[in-house]
């Protein structure tokens, strides 16, 4: 029973060491995808008649230039990132369009880290409490540990499904964030809402049409 006892409580603490350690580990740095330059190769002359050239307006204004949409995952807003992402592709082709997660504060993140451990834990002691308490220096288990055990696959079905509850809102953030070039156009945690279809390709045409200010050679 010694052997029971060592991995009910060395599980747990083996968790929450494992969960720090990957929370303040330094994440990769992002690789930069940028689209490689468009070569267009000169035509030979041909001898056609003289008819007006036609051109789209819009082609090539997005090469060179990069939207990031950061969104919360854990709030099933990826589908909503995913049909922007194919509408600025289709308005604007050549733009690289860059979906990525938008991470709660600090606090949340390691309040979501110890959930896991605290649920763990509970569970170790509603199945094994009486050996558990006399280690620790309990004679008698409180009295809400009978009330645990008294339905004890209640009990563990309860603390499951609670944390999972808890640690699912310690993710969220509610984010639904777009940046043209570095620069934000649209901001759900300050507007409240999602944008439209049409108000972000006009927010990102604006943008990436915005004239640039050049120095002197």
């Amino acid at each position: 029973m010694e052997k029971t006892q060592l991995i009910l409580l060395g599980l747990p603490i083996f968790l929450f060491c494992a969960d720090l350690f990957n929370l303040f580990t330094p994440p990769p740095p992002k690789a930069q995808n940028h689209p490689p330059p468009i070569s267009h190769p000169q035509r030979p002359a041909v001898f056609a008649p003289d008819f007006p050239s036609q051109t789209s307006d819009a082609g090539g204004i997005g090469y060179g230039n990069a939207v990031e949409i950061n969104f919360c995952a854990s709030c099933s807003y990826k589908g909503t990132a995913v049909t922007m992402k194919k509408m600025l592709e289709t308005e604007f082709p050549g733009l690289d369009v860059i979906l990525a997660n938008y991470p709660p504060p600090a606090p949340k993140r390691i309040l979501a880290k110890v959930v896991p451990v605290a649920q763990m834990g509970v569970i170790g002691l509603i199945m094994g409490g009486e050996h558990i308490f006399p280690m620790i220096g309990i004679a008698q288990p409180p009295a809400w540990f009978h009330s645990l055990r008294a339905n004890r696959f209640g009990s563990m079905a309860s603390t499951w499904l609670l944390g999972n509850f808890l640690q699912s809102f310690l993710q969220s953030s509610g984010a639904f964030e777009v940046s043209c070039n570095g620069e934000v156009v649209f901001s759900k945690l300050k507007e409240g809402r999602f944008p439209g279809e049409i108000e972000l390709r006009d927010l990102i045409s604006k943008t990436l049409t915005k004239p640039f200010v050049t120095g002197s050679y």
